[in-house]
């Protein structure tokens, strides 16, 4: 249910989907309540409803189908982790900026061993 807390309506169901999508919960089928089950389950608007999936799409964890649905994306729960825990996410961001740092002083060394020849 949303309640009032001085953030917009639509924000409140997006970051609760957005927690359950990191949680695994639509993991089995891929796809999310439609709007009609989110105006029940949350007490919302259709507008409302509409607005919280459209700021997962923009988010880039769902993609539509008319007619048929909205589904996640490949990459849905890594990325509603990592909007759920940006603290985690930057620190996993370093690590691979950190690898792919070391793999291009490595690939530089092959290239320099190459031309000396």
């Amino acid at each position: 249910m949303v309640e009032w807390t001085g953030k917009f309506a639509y924000q409140q169901v997006a970051d609760d989907l957005r927690r359950r999508i990191a949680d695994g919960e639509f993991a089995e089928t891929g796809q999310l309540p439609s709007f009609g089950q989110l105006q029940k389950s949350y007490g919302v608007t259709v507008t409302v409803a509409r607005a919280a999936i459209n700021q997962l799409k923009a988010d880039r964890l769902a993609v539509s189908h008319q007619g048929k649905g909205v589904f996640l994306t490949a990459d849905a729960g890594r990325t509603a982790a990592q909007l759920a825990d940006p603290v985690g996410a930057v620190a996993e961001l370093r690590e691979e900026v950190e690898k792919l740092r070391s793999e291009v002083g490595e690939l530089r060394q092959r290239v320099a061993t190459l031309e000396a020849n």
